[in-house]
């Protein structure tokens, strides 16, 4: 099969585009590497079964010319970070929303299968736990940005719908805190990865708010094997949970990320209002109801988050060694 992964050479994408590889199939990759990395793409490169395009899936007439080799289309390419959507909402609300249209338009055109990725950010504040993929949506006010990520893609969501009534075979993912190798510390977000670099260093670790704040961490190789499920047919038309159903809190995760690192960093809190700036709100949890994923996917994460925190810490160090060592 040829598959074209937006959003290839970040995070998620280029765990998927290795997955992909192989599994068989010929992999394009599009990406403005505005959050992805050439050198995560290396492995791929070596294959001889990929094609890396520099580029944004907002330039229609590039997008159209690769999804011309293509029959199938991951789109995982978003503006995305808690920095980018408190700073900048124009960005994260046009970036996201023009380009999930293009992919759409163009794959409605040749009748081609699409995989969304979408998030869990958009049950917004519902509190009443675990998430179903019918559950409603529950958002601050429109003048508070932190909340213009959320929306951006639920109206994504909206257009894989319209499409799928259309007879688009799209199917909708919605990640719940992936985790994992590759994940940088940034503006683009990633709490995991922000604890890890502070314990290998032994810099304070950082915790916004009291730490109360529950979220279900999900190895990426478990949200990655999900994702190429919804490839299925029988996905068509639906969204899909894709998460552990174990929440931690945040205050737990970074003395475990502490322990496991062998680290001796002091863990000290922050507020949300000094770190994000003023009128910031947060999610108090986000757990997912995994039923539908289960029985249509099959989907059944199978990483503990220890086996993938230390997966991930070893990479960490391996990349630290790289630096120290000029390689």
């Amino acid at each position: 099969m040829n598959i074209l992964v937006t959003g290839g050479a970040g995070f998620i994408g280029s765990h998927l585009v290795e997955r992909l590889i192989a599994s068989g199939h010929r992999l394009w990759t599009l990406d403005d590497m505005s959050a992805g990395q050439s050198g995560f793409l290396d492995k791929a490169a070596e294959s001889g079964q990929h094609t890396m395009v520099h580029g944004s899936v907002t330039d229609k007439d590039l997008l159209r010319e690769l999804m011309r080799h293509c029959d199938t289309v991951f789109h995982l390419a978003a503006v995305l970070g808690v920095k980018n959507t408190v700073e900048n909402p124009l960005k994260v609300i046009e970036g996201n929303i023009d380009g999930t249209r293009n992919v759409l338009e163009l794959a409605h055109e040749k009748k081609m299968k699409v995989v969304f990725a979408s998030t869990s950010e958009i049950y917004g504040k519902n509190d009443n736990l675990p998430f179903r993929e019918d559950s409603d949506r529950v958002l601050g006010s429109p003048s508070i940005h932190r909340w213009c990520y959320a929306t951006a893609k639920a109206i994504d969501e909206h257009l894989c719908f319209a499409y799928a009534e259309m007879g688009l075979p799209v199917a909708v993912v919605r990640y719940f805190n992936a985790y994992g190798p590759r994940q940088v510390s940034s503006q683009y977000g990633g709490v995991v990865p922000r604890f890890i670099k502070a314990a290998l260093t032994n810099s304070p670790i950082k915790v916004y708010g009291d730490g109360k704040q529950t979220r279900c961490f999900t190895y990426v190789g478990d949200t990655v094997a999900g994702t190429i499920a919804a490839m299925d047919s029988k996905a068509d038309g639906l969204a899909f949970n894709l998460g552990s159903a174990n929440p931690i809190s945040i205050l737990d995760l970074a003395h475990k990320i502490r322990d496991l690192a062998g680290s001796s960093s002091p863990i000290l809190f922050e507020s949300y209002e000094k770190a994000y700036g003023v009128g910031y709100e947060d999610m108090r949890a986000r757990i997912p109801d995994l039923t539908r994923s289960k029985r249509i996917l099959r989907y059944e994460p199978t990483v503990t988050l220890d086996e993938g925190l230390r997966l991930t810490i070893d990479w960490y160090r391996q990349q630290q060694d790289k630096a120290v060592n000029g390689t």
